[in-house]
């Protein structure tokens, strides 16, 4: 019987509560046996609105019920005219409304088409290649970076794993990821045994167990709340429906007001029968629904210049009505990609590192600059990154390391070169139980070992301080220092990393020995560029 809290007990444990071994997959029966159990991996449907509902959807108003209303009676009185003049812009009415609603309803449907992913599952003791739709409890799914996450797995086996999960979360940075089982309490965003659909990994290697598909899993809750919110008419749909009550009421009195006081004025009671259902039919804004459809419409096309869908016309209106707006912040008001923006130097000086003009010769001093260099060249050298040769602020690999070549390049170091000059011998990957990685260099005259990690990690390594013009040896009281240090750049808001460098006799030694602090970087999301100004047009929008 499947686990309910799977990211709290042992992989082996997992595995064997969901009755499949690891090594083989389920079997095709199997798969067809718990499809039928537990449907298809899919989250909450939307349901297809047909032309037709489209169509009769524009006649679910009251006003256009007195419109259809005064049409009949205008038939009736043999007023041919006015009915067909009514009938006239009920037929507008309806058909502006369902062209523009049909596009924006297709338009959205088609988009829900563009986020079918497949998985490489192992069923039958072979991996291959198939939709994620079906996916069911049970299955061993094989992942690497790159790969989407389409199901809530239980993580089995991991080589250097990292995740991001901002779609979950909002956390920008990939969040690292191990067999090993957490606390039962545990909130999502702890949970690193795990790997939640809609997510993607960006580091590493690894399988996992499907412990949860379709609206099981996280993003399937979340889904399932959204699909219960209740539709609310908007402001101008309820004063429309109170216009249309007001005028009903208002209308009624009116010609029984008429026929009353005719009646006792001594007409005649079929005349003044007549005449108050004129003045009923006269009384309806025929044109009032017809200028609302149209003004919406406009707004509508507008919003699609602007790369906007919007499936229902009323949604047009609750925009132009929104007083409040709620957003996430990663990937909406920031970039979501890290930029180092801070470089404290073991001389205890700190860059602003926003361009590499700091670092021109002379700029503040030979030591300030030439130290700022190795920092930044100990970054660009312990890196697994890749830079695009576009705006340089882009890259593939770990959102960190690509801030990292990006740093390096605006201050004219590029890994390329560096590398030319100072070839890698041999690299430590980053070890989640060390929290540091190292690559080694040949040099002129012996071997270079760079290494950068978690703070607490690189600093606990370090035998000294590289302040730019000597080694200061690290004592006790500096290891507390640089430690504060850290901490106070982390309760800024910045994500802190440790870079450190040895010169050695041999790429052989053991890493991690006798390093000599070069520095912290602080790095963190930044916000767009057009923030501030679409905050502005917001609030002058009221």
């Amino acid at each position: 019987m499947p686990l309910e809290q799977p990211w709290a007990a042992p992989a082996e444990r997992v595995v064997e509560s969901l009755d499949v071994v690891a090594a083989d997959g389920l079997a095709e029966a199997e798969v067809a046996r718990r499809q039928r159990i537990h449907g298809a991996n899919r989250l909450q449907q939307i349901e297809r609105r047909s032309a037709l509902r489209i169509l009769a959807d524009q006649f679910a108003s009251l006003m256009m019920l007195l419109l259809a209303a005064a049409a009949a009676l205008a038939f009736a009185l043999g007023h041919t005219v006015d009915g067909v003049a009514i009938l006239v812009v009920i037929a507008i009415n309806a058909a502006i409304g369902f062209f523009v609603e049909l596009r924006g309803t297709r338009s959205m449907e088609a988009l829900h088409k563009l986020v079918e992913v497949d998985a490489r599952v192992r069923r039958g003791g072979s991996v291959a290649r198939m939709p994620a739709e079906g996916l069911v409890p049970g299955d061993i799914v094989v992942f690497e970076g790159g790969d989407l996450i389409s199901a809530d797995l239980r993580v089995i086996e991991a080589a250097n794993l990292q995740a991001d999960e901002s779609t979950l979360t909002g956390e920008s940075v990939p969040v690292d990821k191990s067999v090993d089982a957490v606390d039962a309490q545990a909130p999502v965003a702890d949970r690193s045994s795990m790997l939640h659909g809609g997510t993607a990994v960006t580091r590493g290697s690894g399988e996992g167990v499907v412990v949860a598909i379709g609206l099981a899993t996280e993003l399937g809750k979340v889904s399932s709340l959204v699909a219960r919110t209740a539709s609310e008419a908007t402001p101008l749909e309820r004063r429309l429906q109170t216009l249309g009550r007001r005028l009903i009421w208002a209308t009624l009195a009116l010609t029984a007001t008429l026929a009353v006081v005719g009646l006792a004025l001594g007409r005649d009671l079929a005349l003044m029968l007549q005449i108050a259902v004129a003045l009923a039919v006269a009384a309806v804004p025929e044109g009032l629904p017809v200028v609302a459809t149209i003004a919406l419409a406009r707004g509508m096309w507008r919003m699609a210049r602007q790369n906007v869908l919007v499936s229902r016309l009323s949604a047009v209106e609750t925009l132009g009505a929104t007083g409040v707006i709620c957003t996430d912040k990663t990937g909406t008001l920031t970039e979501n990609r890290m930029t180092a923006t801070r470089i404290v130097l073991g001389s205890g000086e700190e860059v602003a590192q926003d361009s590499g003009e700091e670092i021109a010769p002379g700029s503040r001093g030979a030591a300030h600059g030439a130290l700022l260099r190795r920092a930044l060249e100990t970054a660009v050298l312990c890196n697994n990154a890749s830079l695009d040769p576009g705006d340089g602020a882009s890259g593939t690999g770990d959102p960190l390391e690509v801030a990292l070549l990006a740093a390096g390049r605006r201050a004219g170091i590029d890994r390329a070169a560096l590398l030319a000059a100072h070839p890698q011998e041999r690299a430590e990957a980053f070890d989640t139980a060390t929290r540091m990685m190292a690559t080694f260099h040949r040099r002129d005259r012996g071997f270079l070992e760079a290494v950068k990690g978690a703070p607490e990690q690189v600093i606990a390594a370090c035998a000294a301080v590289d302040t730019g013009e000597r080694a200061q040896p690290m004592s006790a009281s500096l290891r507390e220092h640089w430690l504060a240090a850290s901490a106070r750049m982390g309760e800024g808001g910045l994500r802190v990393l440790a870079l450190a460098r040895r010169e050695l006799a041999s790429p052989d030694a053991q890493p991690y020995r006798d390093l000599a602090l070069v520095g912290l970087v602080g790095l963190a999301d930044p916000p767009r560029r057009d923030v501030a100004s679409a905050i502005d047009e917001c609030r002058a929008a009221g």
